[in-house]
């Protein structure tokens, strides 16, 4: 929060877009950003309910802060016309009011004295080895940052209608990740499971059969893109100009859950073995290879940018592949 004036004029240095875009974006970053200590907390919140394998408070969570910020979203936009301001301000709320929800529902965890727990919470090894997964995932975090925020910035390159198409189908990739995670969080579980009883037939069990259930959705949802999306654009955008390039790009989108179930489903796999090394390592290869395909494919404009996007996907689910067999072996 403090330093949000040089990290806003720094990004548009670094990716400079029309006058109107850059102020639009300023708007919203400058109300949005209040909401990050929110943001930051929720992930500790749904992780912690995750891991007490209490996924129906989460996705009560979701539901109610994705269903508050719409709400707020038409209140603000359409009824008092305060554009990309009121959007900003909607998930400011709705970010907040799930953190107050959020500690709610972790409230029998509050109730008990932690001073209590203090000489395991407090045990070298264990702050040595959460510290190191910890490390792990924020790089691997990082490196997947690095891929999304980078594909913003090259796409406007192209201008603010491609800009804006690239927005909206992004939406379409978070939303086929979102639709997986409940796959993968039961892949975490199963795997955990068995790396802890050391019963290797169970781990890969648990592996192939949330796989095969993800897979068989991604599938579904492939189809659903397919046959609903253009109507979704729709939906999604009044601008003319920005439905006739989103809707030229939807192939990608057609293709990314299939592509992309490989990455999604061991991303699962690998944390609930706590081969976060393993994960770090293997983003950090599908970013490279990322932009290195951007490069490469420079000269096909937008569907250049979402081919490297997806081949980063297939690179990532190809490298966690290879690593797979040295998982199982750790498991049994």
């Amino acid at each position: 929060i403090l330093l949000q004036w040089p990290i806003f004029q720094g990004g548009f240095l670094i990716s400079p877009a029309s006058p109107a875009v850059e102020e639009a974006a300023n708007t919203y970053m400058s109300v949005r950003i209040w909401s990050a200590p929110a943001a930051i907390a929720l992930y500790g919140i749904n992780g912690w309910l995750i891991a007490s394998e209490r996924t129906r408070a989460v996705l009560a969570l979701q539901v109610w802060m994705n269903g508050l910020n719409i709400v707020l979203d038409v209140v603000f936009v359409l009824g008092f016309g305060w554009s990309v301001a009121g959007v900003a301000f909607a998930t400011f709320l709705a970010e907040w009011s799930g953190l107050a929800l959020g500690l709610w529902l972790c409230r029998d965890a509050m109730q008990r004295p932690f001073w209590n727990d203090l000489p395991r919470i407090l045990s070298r090894a264990r702050l040595f080895r959460m510290a190191v997964i910890h490390r792990d995932i924020l790089l691997r975090s990082l490196f997947i940052e690095s891929i999304f925020v980078s594909f913003l910035f090259f796409g406007a390159r192209f201008g603010d209608v491609p800009l804006a198409a690239n927005q909206i189908l992004l939406q379409f990739v978070h939303l086929t990740a979102h639709a997986l995670d409940g796959f993968a969080i039961a892949a975490e579980t199963l795997v955990g499971n068995a790396m802890g009883a050391r019963d290797r037939a169970r781990l890969r069990r648990g592996a192939v059969l949330t796989s095969a259930w993800g897979a068989g959705v991604m599938v579904v949802f492939s189809v659903a893109v397919w046959a609903f999306g253009p109507w979704v654009i729709e939906l999604m955008t009044t601008s003319e100009e920005v439905r006739i390039a989103a809707r030229a790009l939807l192939p990608w989108m057609i293709a990314a859950p299939v592509l992309g179930i490989a990455a999604w489903m061991l991303d699962g796999i690998f944390v609930g073995a706590m081969r976060t090394g393993d994960m770090r390592n293997m983003t950090a290869v599908s970013a490279a290879i990322y932009f290195v395909s951007v490069w490469i494919l420079s000269g096909h404009g937008n569907d250049g940018l979402w081919m490297a996007l997806l081949i980063s996907l297939v690179a990532r689910g190809v490298t966690l592949g290879f690593r797979y067999p040295a998982l199982e072996r750790a498991g049994g």
